[in-house]
């Protein structure tokens, strides 16, 4: 169940309200060999090829072939690798999971390879796996090239399995081993899911191609492709009847954004398809945030209109703020900007103004949740030298240092703010099941959320959420599964409460060690679930690395999502490595433990974060389950969390997540823990804080 949250937050928020539409943000590219095929991914209609769009490029698409429609995401996470995932709707067969008049709904999973960057003298050159991650029914290998000419843009393949069932020629595989002759019939398992890895490049090929011209008419682009199936081996017995192997078509660009689709295909069928495409890195907004203080503005009457200040123009919540001889140190937690050299660069104007000419040096001890991460030191003759400067060409840049030596600061205390303190936000939430029986499902409600914190490490938190529309009278659990239901109830959580408490929890935090972090937590932990549990975490500052363990005790609750709790209850948790890989921006996670239903595993995430704050990323878990885990054979999700800063006019470090998810089952499922240490203590990783340096400035 995929779900997406959006919050207002009171009035006195940092950050603006003023939404802009999401094709407003960005651009993307645009000409031959840059739409979106039949299947999803870059191609031409039912053919894929070599090309790859820019890199964080989104596009999701539909389009109908009779007897198919096919919707799909894909997304550009490197320059050289594009990754997507599908449904297929087959209009004449129906769903064997269901009691209903359904149309059978298959999922697959897709990945192309840039082997070779087109050059003056050679083609582009990719390798791609179609279907490889589902039940494999249209589960196709290719290996394609592509050549751009003029306002032409050429590609050539060679195909296997469901690119390749017009049998041109056998597979040149056979002349190394017999067994790439024969391709395996059922290769994805009982259950679907599994990747086909026995079945990859095997049995006969064929020859696919096409083209694509460019009009003189800008958004008008025409296709001629020759494809590679000749649909008298389709799955489930649906063969089609093929007037001819060409097929044309067009693509006309509505917006920037939207594309319109249409073809003959099979030389006998109508294709029509849509597609929104935008590209993730790029979103960004122009901003509308109060300025800086001007350098030669008042001082503040006193260091709580200070503090005030610093709120209001720096984005920093003020603990405390502390003098000794020299130097004035500021603790607090950033609450605006996602640049902390931002946040410094406003605050050295603030505390310039105010303190005397005794002050040599402006520190800032950052922390969250009363973690103190880190403390950032600034020369303040160096700084109001810069700013003084046009081009802020002055060794002050230099003279910045950020350290993790975190002793209790020495000196007098001549501010310190309230500890106890309240927030809140309210906003709409879609929940929605798209691949299951049931066919669409949906829960659009309304929530309120609030924190009461009773200290700087601890705070109550909760959350209810009230149904406004919903179709979940027709969720119907069908899964072939032995495993505990800790998940499949879900759709009678979300069809008895029309009004449910989501979260109530009191969460404490402490710091062990000069690298070790702690925090526990009880109450209701999540929509399914009670109990209570704690969490450490080892994170050397600026290290490219960080282990974790959190170990939990949980209740179910009962579905009306009040106080009740039904009988089933466990143990689980994960140890947990973070790694930095250093390539890309990519963030690896590995965790190893106990699941909700008692199955032990592991689960293997890997995401791209971009300049802008956005992150795409997928996981996979894979535990001991084996053929009680039913369709789908092991979890996964793809997901992308967007910094909600590209949409405002004012600043904001708040984000929302969206999650594709095939299927819900027990196999692998993970407590929701509402908060984690990691995200907690991101400001240890120093990240672009060097490169962020002209942020100062605004």
């Amino acid at each position: 169940m995929a779900k997406l949250i959006f919050g207002v937050r009171p009035l006195n928020s940092l950050w603006g309200l003023t939404p802009l539409l999401l094709v407003s943000h960005t651009a993307v590219a645009q000409g031959p060999g840059t739409g979106q095929s039949d299947f999803g991914g870059v191609g031409l209609m039912q053919t894929p090829s070599a090309r790859m769009n820019e890199v964080g490029n989104f596009a999701a698409s539909w389009s109908r072939t009779a007897p198919y429609r096919r919707y799909s995401v894909f997304i550009q996470p490197l320059d050289w690798m594009e990754v997507g995932f599908r449904y297929v709707s087959v209009e004449n067969r129906e769903y064997a999971a269901s009691d209903g008049d359904r149309n059978n709904l298959d999922k697959g999973i897709d990945a192309k390879f840039r082997l070779h960057q087109e050059s003056r003298y050679w083609p582009e050159l990719a390798l791609g796996l179609r279907d490889a991650g589902g039940t494999t029914l249209f589960g196709a290998e290719y290996l394609v090239a592509s050549k751009r000419w003029n306002s032409l843009d050429f590609s050539l393949g060679l195909g296997w399995g469901y690119l390749g069932n017009a049998s041109d020629v056998d597979s040149p595989l056979g002349w190394l081993d017999q067994r790439f002759d024969e391709r395996p019939g059922d290769a994805g398992g009982d259950q679907g899911g599994e990747f086909a890895l026995d079945q990859l490049f095997r049995g006969s090929m064929a020859v696919f191609g096409g083209v694509e011209y460019q009009t003189p008419w800008d958004p008008l682009i025409l296709q001629l492709e020759y494809e590679g199936n000749d649909y008298t081996d389709e799955p489930q017995d649906n063969d089609q009847a093929q007037d001819s192997r060409f097929n044309v078509g067009a693509r006309l660009r509505l917006s920037d954004n939207i594309e319109l689709r249409s073809g003959w295909e099979r030389g006998n069928t109508a294709m029509v398809g849509l597609s929104f495409s935008t590209n993730l890195a790029g979103l960004s907004q122009v901003k509308r945030d109060p300025p800086p203080r001007a350098m030669n503005a008042p001082a503040d009457p006193d260091w709580a209109s200070t503090a005030e200040s610093l709120q209001r123009n720096a984005g920093i919540r003020v603990d405390e703020i502390h003098r000794h001889d020299d130097t004035l140190t500021v603790i607090g937690e950033p609450t605006t900007y996602r640049a902390l050299s931002q946040s410094e660069g406003r605050a050295n104007r603030i505390l310039s103004a105010k303190a005397d000419d005794g002050v040599d040096t402006f520190r800032y001890r950052w922390q969250r949740r009363g973690l103190a991460l880190r403390e950032d030191v600034h020369d303040r003759d160096a700084f109001e030298a810069a700013a003084g400067s046009a081009s802020h060409d002055t060794p002050y840049r230099y003279g910045v240092y950020s350290h993790a030596r975190l002793e209790e600061p020495a000196g007098d205390s001549i501010y310190q703010g309230d500890a106890q303190r309240a927030s809140w936000r309210i906003g709409p939430s879609i929940e929605q099941n798209f691949g299951g029986p049931d066919g669409y499902l949906y829960r659009l409600s309304a929530y309120a959320s609030g924190e009461y914190a009773t200290d700087r490490n601890g705070w109550f938190s909760g959350s209810v959420t009230g149904t406004l529309a919903d179709n979940l009278d027709k969720y119907e659990y069908i899964a072939d599964s032995d495993l505990p239901r800790v998940r499949t109830y879900i759709g009678d959580y979300l069809a008895e409460a029309d009004l449910g408490i989501g979260n109530l929890q009191y969460t404490r935090t402490a710091k062990l060690g000069d690298d070790l972090y702690a925090m526990g937590y009880g109450g209701l932990l999540e929509m399914m679930y009670a109990g209570a549990g704690g969490e450490v975490l080892y994170r050397p500052f600026d290290a490219d690395w960080a282990v974790g363990l959190d170990l939990n005790w949980v209740r179910q609750r009962d579905f009306d999502q009040q106080f009740g709790l039904r009988d089933y209850e466990t143990w689980t948790g994960h140890a947990t490595a973070y790694v930095d890989t250093g390539y890309e921006d990519i963030l690896a996670k590995l965790s190893v433990g106990r699941y909700l239903a008692g199955d032990y595993g592991t689960t293997i995430d890997l995401s791209r974060e971009f300049d802008n704050g956005t992150r795409i990323g997928a996981w996979a878990t894979f535990t001991d389950a084996g053929d009680d885990f039913g369709e789908g054979s092991f979890d996964k999700a793809f997901y992308i969390t967007v910094p909600l800063d590209a949409f405002f006019v004012r600043s904001s470090r708040s984000s929302a997540t969206i999650a594709w998810q095939p299927l819900t089952r027990d196999g692998g499922a993970r407590l929701n823990r509402r908060h984690a240490l990691y995200p907690i203590t991101e400001e240890r990783d120093l990240g672009r804080y060097w490169e962020e340096y002209e942020a100062t400035w605004d």
